[in-house]
């Protein structure tokens, strides 16, 4: 199977996975899971502050899938345009819109159409203007050159077959000096089977296209970026995850294996 092939395949199961998601917020029939699924499905009442929760609709923190808070690394300051890469039903847009201001502006980058509808119903109900919500693919950013100061993203870069466009496309549209602060898994320890990489429902919980801690510190360099820290939040091995709501039973892990939600933030030399 050819590289573009394997992508096309990876990208459709994702897409599929996260349209589910958004269709059961919808209905209220449930969340689906997603990067959050080691803490099961509702993942957004243990990684956000119950004060952050109340400053957005209840289908924003339903839909929210992440591993961790960006926007406790992004240190957003008024008038600062932010990029939410994989933004999702728009927990992180809408409360990074408060932080900017009415002088500044966060644009939701998502390629799932129910997601975008699901994020743009959110930001009604809240009543937030100074958003705007994009499709497209984070490995192609429709916007232009050096056109944001942050970036955020939450548990989506890991889904990513091309990781290298996904940090070289960051680079370009920072500005220089700007800030990249995300959220994602990594694996620490032996590296995960071949077998793993190739199941797709670990792809869209967001196993199988985890990188390396070490691997993901590299790439960013060889985009360009500095200052790059790297904070693992929590680790687990596969026994843990294993019998989750939503993890295949197949997970195996070498013993020393760990899968791990991380906080990373880099920076866009001046």
């Amino acid at each position: 199977m050819s590289d573009s092939s394997e992508s096309e395949r990876i990208e459709r199961a994702v897409t599929e996975w996260y349209s589910e998601a958004a269709r059961a917020v919808q209905a209220q029939s449930g969340c689906g899971c997603g990067c959050g699924s080691a803490g099961c499905c509702d993942s957004s009442t243990a990684l956000y502050d119950p004060a952050l929760l109340a400053e957005v609709p209840a289908a924003a923190a339903l839909a929210s899938m992440g591993c961790g808070n960006p926007l406790a690394l992004a240190e957003l300051r008024p008038g600062e345009v932010v990029l939410d890469l994989g933004s999702g039903g728009g927990i992180d847009v809408l409360l990074a819109a408060r932080r900017v201001g009415p002088t500044g502006k966060v644009y939701g980058l998502d390629m799932t159409d129910e997601m975008l509808e699901l994020a743009r119903s959110n930001t009604a109900r809240a009543g937030v203007t100074n958003v705007e919500f994009l499709k497209g693919k984070i490995e192609a950013i429709p916007l232009p050159d050096a056109s944001v100061d942050v970036i955020i993203s939450n548990c989506v870069i890991n889904l990513s077959p091309d990781k290298d466009a996904v940090f070289a496309e960051a680079y370009r549209v920072l500005r220089p000096g700007g800030r990249l602060a995300v959220a994602d898994i990594v694996i620490l320890g032996p590296p995960l089977p071949a077998a793993l990489r190739q199941s797709l429902t670990l792809w869209a919980e967001c196993v199988a296209g985890a990188l390396g801690d070490e691997e993901y510190r590299t790439r960013l360099a060889a985009a360009g970026l500095a200052d790059i820290d790297l904070q693992v939040l929590h680790a687990s091995s596969g026994e843990e995850l294993t019998g989750g709501c939503c993890t295949p039973p197949e997970l195996r892990l070498h013993p020393d294996t760990r899968i791990a939600s991380a906080l990373v933030k880099a920076r866009k030399p001046a």
